[in-house]
C-alpha cells in the first residue's frame, strides 16, 4: 500500500534511528498514529453522543410501532432529519481510519528490522511469541499460544464492552453489532495467533490508547450542550427558517417520501 511505503516505513525508520528498544518504538508509533487520528475519534464520539441522546425517542418510536422494522427505520430516519443529525456521520470517521489499519497490518509482517529483536517475553518480534506449545493442533489457531495475541484479544473485548455501554441500539439493523463486538475479537485471535508478536503488541497498545482517548473525550464532551443544540436544530427545521439543510437531509427526505408512496401503492 502507498501509505505503508511512503508514510509508515519512513516513520518507522526515523523512530528506529532514535529509539533502540523495539517494544518502546512500537509504543511511540502507536501514540503518534492515535494522536493523528484523534480528531476523527472525537467526531465519531460526538456523533455517537447525539444518537445516544435520541435513544429515548427512538425507543418510543419502536414501542409505538411494534415489530414493523421498516416503519421503525423510516420513523427513525425522519427523527434524524427533524433534528439535523446525519446517522452516517459516526461511520465516516471510522471508515477513514481503515487505510491506516490496513497499512499497519501490511507493515509488520514485512519488517525485517524486527528479526531477532526481543521485548519482554518475546524473543523475536518478527514471529509469534509462543508461551506454551500444545501437544495438539487447533484448527485455524495452531499448536501454540501467543501471549501478545491473547492480550490483544482481551483488550479488544474490553473496548467492545465499553463501547457497547455507551452505544444505543439501532433499530432495523440486520446484524447485532453489539454481539459482533465480542465475536470479532475471537475471530481475530485465531487469525493473529501465528502473526508477528510486534503486530499483536501494536494492536494491544492501540486498543489501550483508544480506551484512554474515549474516556478522556467523554470528560470533555458536554452532552447537555449537545442536547440543547439538537433542540435548537429541531426548532429551526420545524420553523423552516433556520439553517439550510444538508444534502444528506434533502436526500433523506426524498427517500422517505418515496418509501411512503411505495407503501401507499402496496
Amino acid at each position: 500500500l502507498p501509505i505503508t511505503r511512503y508514510i509508515f516505513v519512513p516513520l518507522f525508520e526515523f523512530l528506529e534511528s532514535i529509539i533502540f528498544n523495539y517494544g518502546l518504538l512500537i509504543i511511540v508509533l502507536v501514540l503518534i498514529i492515535k494522536t493523528a487520528l484523534l480528531p476523527l475519534t472525537y467526531k465519531s464520539y460526538v456523533s455517537m453522543a447525539k444518537t445516544r441522546i435520541l435513544a429515548p425517542e427512538i425507543a418510543a418510536i419502536k414501542e409505538k410501532i411494534g415489530d414493523d422494522a421498516a416503519r421503525v427505520q423510516q420513523e427513525t430516519m425522519k427523527l434524524y432529519g427533524e433534528v439535523g443529525v446525519n446517522p452516517l456521520s459516526g461511520c465516516i470517521p471510522v471508515l477513514a481510519t481503515m487505510p491506516v489499519l490496513m497499512a499497519v497490518f501490511m507493515l509488520f509482517p514485512n519488517l525485517i528490522n524486527l528479526r531477532q529483536e526481543s521485548f519482554l517475553w518475546a524473543e523475536d518480534l518478527s514471529t509469534f511469541d509462543s508461551i506454551l506449545n500444545l501437544p495438539f493442533n487447533i484448527p485455524f489457531y495452531g499448536s501454540h499460544i501467543s501471549l501478545f495475541c491473547l492480550l490483544m484479544t482481551v483488550s479488544q473485548l474490553a473496548y467492545g464492552y465499553y463501547n457497547n455501554q455507551i452505544t444505543p441500539d439501532q433499530p432495523g439493523q440486520p446484524i447485532n453489532m453489539k454481539m459482533m463486538a465480542y465475536i470479532t475479537p475471537v475471530i481475530f485471535m485465531f487469525v493473529m495467533n501465528s502473526f508477528p508478536a510486534g503486530l499483536s503488541f501494536y494492536y494491544f497498545v492501540s486498543n489501550l490508547v483508544t480506551i484512554g482517548q474515549q474516556l478522556a473525550i467523554r470528560k470533555f464532551v458536554n452532552e447537555d450542550k449537545i442536547r440543547e443544540l439538537l433542540d435548537k436544530n429541531r426548532a429551526k427545521i420545524k420553523a423552516g427558517g433556520g439553517a439550510k439543510k444538508s444534502r444528506f437531509s434533502e436526500y433523506l427526505q426524498t427517500q422517505l417520501k418515496t418509501m411512503e408512496e411505495q407503501q401507499k401503492t402496496t
